[in-house]
């Protein structure tokens, strides 16, 4: 049973719950080519389930500590919204680094609860989308760590450098590129938290807008 099979969307916290009942209203701020894209994904999840099989993704950037991590955290609160059952979740890097702290904080502010047990250079977080919700234990890792599977899944690249690094991801059966621009950028800025919040709802919107998809054709 997946995480998102244990949870439904009526069991969200509050703040989570408001969240993701904004991000429907805004799927037609997804440019078409967009779409697209993020269907391909969608069409993947439908063959998987349609086949009685698991859906494991696993979403990569390069350093696995931001876009992937929002990715992995979205696809299973997207798919415990939408109610699409045995919805995977994974995430890694082209290299371990740590969870950053600013993505981190982004997304609590969203509405989940994140707990950090440890404190050493790549802490494993507990995160929970309700108080009832047994935790993911996210942290920074490589694509291929041990947690992670290592075959039958799809890979999800969500920046252009990880896309290039690795043109074939070993034991992926799809692999799919849907890049987003990166919020270090901004760090130590005043708009830091603006722009990181911008790109977890950009993320939220488009893997919401994914499983919507899926749902409807399920």
């Amino acid at each position: 049973m997946s995480h998102s099979d244990s949870i439904k969307k009526h069991d969200f916290n509050t703040i989570l719950q408001t969240y993701c009942a904004s991000l429907a209203p805004e799927f037609d701020e997804i440019d078409p080519t967009r779409k697209a894209d993020l269907e391909a994904i969608s069409n993947y999840i439908i063959q998987k389930r349609q086949a009685g099989e698991p859906v494991k993704v696993t979403v990569i950037c390069t350093h696995n500590s931001r876009r992937s991590h929002m990715g992995q955290l979205w696809l299973e609160a997207a798919a415990a919204w939408y109610g699409v059952a045995e919805v995977h979740g994974f995430s890694g890097g082209t290299e371990a680094t740590a969870f950053n702290h600013r993505a981190v904080a982004t997304m609590q502010h969203a509405g989940f609860q994140i707990e950090t047990p440890d404190k050493n250079n790549n802490p494993r977080y507990h995160v929970t989308l309700s108080a009832d919700d047994s935790p993911r234990i996210l942290f920074s890792k490589r694509y291929d760590d041990a947690v992670n599977p290592a075959q039958g899944f799809a890979a999800v690249m969500v920046c252009t450098d990880a896309d290039e690094a690795c043109p074939i991801v070993p034991g992926a059966e799809k692999r799919f590129a849907i890049p987003y621009d990166d919020p270090k950028h901004f760090d130590d800025t005043p708009q830091e938290s603006t722009k990181y919040d911008e790109r977890c709802r950009q993320i939220a919107r488009e893997f919401f807008y994914m499983m919507h998809v899926a749902k409807e054709k399920l």
